[in-house]
């Protein structure tokens, strides 16, 4: 995170409490400081003071406690004032220095300025504490807040209040600036905070990959040499009925040879932690052959990075910060040329049902097997891909899967009651110039904007429920159109045929049946995607909105693509505009040519 690196300076010691603040701009509202238990300066105070002991054992108390515990919003804040006070080296108020079990050490300097009115938990200390609450921020396009009604903190942008010379600023120009001149005056320094920590990867169990170091009472720690990697699990081990790792059990694999001297030694038996594997794996899927590395650059390189990777939004503090750490390593190590491992990422919504979870023990499981039995694979899978966004949740609904299977139904005997015209029609497509009826470019323009709009669906947007409903609006188009002559019935078989491709990717075992139905011995999974024609897209009719001093009046269809002179004389001669303007002076005309014409008049 990126913040302000503030020194508070500590009366009657030389000490200053160094603090970063992702928020300068709240430094005005900062009414206490508090340190985390284990902060080094904690001792110091300590020894100074009357209440030493009592400070002591307030914190043997709190980090005994873990710290997710400690740090939660909502549970009930702890904290013991030392006594001793520090000066705010922006206004130089001087401000009472507490411990509190909230503050954590691990993350930035293990000490922050306490700022109530704008961090919920200051708020719920303060509160507690009878600490001042005071607001540096006001909330856009709201009253004032006052901190004696307030019931929570204010965490949002606004403006700034009770700031001194940045009063009125808005909060993201309030932290430039603020850090800008904090750093100029010498009171403080910007900097980047990073929260890592360190990572125990060993695990005392079978699955996982083995560590590759050898235990020697001569030699020490010694590692396995790079000739005999990789070291593999053993494929005769047992599993332990009360748990635990066999690995230690396996004489033969544990008694090794030293690598360095040839004495008695003993193999590592912990394994590593599988979140290891799984930081890298996507390297090995796209160079799976090579035994002599852990993958092959040239094949990572060509492949890399992941077009689209799925994967469930708890992975996203865990898995992908881990895989992102081992490309940039192995970037930085010359093994691959990609520093980003995922292009775009999608965190997929669970299904829910009755407004919860799925669960066994809440009664609210769907039996799979039932849905199959009843409606079929591709009716399931149709209502789940139509019924919501693919990362929102999804309510289950049998009425839904009823709807999903109707329209299936529907698409079958559509196509089986036409099918020998169908059948019979010419599978060459018809240029739209060529189409004289008006009714047939019409139904062009959907089959073809229905292509594009499908296609942007599934390959851009993600949205496959509405490249579903845009399939249905084409059978809809389908089933009113009257075919007449040969070009009607080659323009339908167009649209059958681009309706299948198109809903094939969502129920691959109707659309194939009926693929074959129109006569075709290829399968259709091997049929190419079909490619929107520019010139069937081209609106051949617009709607023009005129407006009349502002004011929306009427709605003309006219031919696309007139020019402004033409679309000006067409409102100007229509009926309904003339009889607006009847006893006006027009003063002046904007044209937007396919979309609106306005109008300024005067009586």
């Amino acid at each position: 995170s990126e913040g302000v690196r503030l020194s508070f300076p500590v009366e009657g010691i030389d000490a200053s409490i160094e603090v970063f603040t992702t928020r300068i701009d709240t430094i005005y509202g900062a009414t206490f400081l508090s340190l985390a238990p284990e902060h080094p300066l904690v001792e110091a105070l300590a020894s100074r003071s009357s209440d030493g002991d009592d400070i002591r054992k307030f914190v043997e108390e709190v980090i005994r406690r873990r710290e997710i515990e400690r740090s939660a919003v909502g549970n009930e804040k702890k904290g013991y004032f030392t006594g001793f006070y520090a000066r705010n080296p922006v206004t130089g108020e001087r401000l009472p220095i507490w411990i509190a079990d909230y503050v954590l050490m691990e993350y930035g300097t293990g000490a922050i300025m306490g700022v109530p009115a704008h961090d919920q938990r200051d708020f719920e200390f303060a509160r507690k504490y009878g600490l001042e609450i005071r607001v540096v921020v006001n909330p856009p396009e709201e009253e004032k807040l006052d901190p004696a009604t307030m019931d929570r903190a204010f965490e949002g942008e606004g403006y700034q209040c009770n700031s001194g010379p940045f009063d009125g600023l808005p909060t993201s120009v309030a932290i430039r600036r603020m850090a800008e001149w904090v750093e100029s005056e010498g009171m403080g320094k910007r900097e980047v905070n990073y929260r890592l920590r360190d990572w125990l990867i060993s695990r005392q169990r079978y699955w996982g990959a083995p560590i590759p170091i050898v235990y020697c009472d001569r030699c020490g720690i010694v590692p396995v040499p790079e000739e005999d990697l990789p070291v593999l699990l053993p494929l005769d081990a047992h599993l332990l009925p009360g748990g635990g790792s066999p690995l230690p059990e396996l004489e033969e694999w544990v008694n090794v040879p030293c690598p360095q001297c040839g004495a008695p030694a003993k193999r590592e038996t912990d394994t590593m932690d599988t979140f290891i594997c799984s930081s890298w794996y996507f390297l090995r899927f796209c160079s799976p052959w090579t035994d002599k590395a852990p993958f092959g650059k040239e094949d990572v390189d060509y492949w890399m990075p992941v077009d689209q990777y799925i994967g469930g939004i708890e992975h996203a503090c865990l898995h992908l910060i881990y895989a992102r750490f081992f490309t940039k390593v192995l970037a930085d190590m010359g093994m691959v040329s990609v520093r980003e491992p995922f292009a775009a990422l999608l965190t997929q919504g669970m299904v829910i049902k009755d407004g919860a979870k799925m669960s066994k023990s809440k009664g609210n499981v769907v039996d799979p097997d039932e849905i199959m039995k009843t409606y079929g694979a591709d009716t399931a899978r149709l209502f789940i891909l139509f019924a919501s966004p693919p990362h929102k949740d999804l309510e289950w609904s049998d009425r839904g899967v009823q709807g999903a299977h109707r329209f299936l139904n529907r698409l079958f005997r559509f196509v089986e009651d036409n099918e020998e015209k169908l059948k019979g029609a010419s599978t060459e497509p018809v240029p739209i110039g060529n189409l004289r009826k008006k009714e047939q470019r019409e139904l062009k323009r959907i089959i073809h904007g229905t292509i594009q709009a499908v296609t942007r669906d599934i390959e851009v947007e993600r949205q496959f429920n509405t490249g579903v409903a845009r399939l249905m609006e084409l059978l809809n188009a389908l089933s009113v159109y009257e075919p007449k002559d040969p070009v009607d019935w080659s323009l339908m078989r167009e649209g059958v045929e681009t309706l299948l491709v198109c809903l094939s990717p969502y129920t691959p075992h109707v659309c194939e049946e009926l693929w074959e139905k129109l006569g075709h011995d290829d399968m259709l999974a091997e049929t190419e995607w079909p490619e929107p024609d520019p010139e069937a897209l081209a609106e051949e009719e617009v709607t023009i909105v005129v407006q009349v001093n502002g004011k929306v009046r009427e709605s003309i269809n006219v031919p696309a693509g007139l020019s402004e002179e033409n679309l000006k004389e067409r409102v100007l001669t229509h009926e309904g505009v003339r009889r607006r303007l009847e006893g006006k002076e027009i003063k002046k005309v904007i044209v937007v040519p396919d979309k609106l014409v306005s109008l300024v008049v005067k009586d």
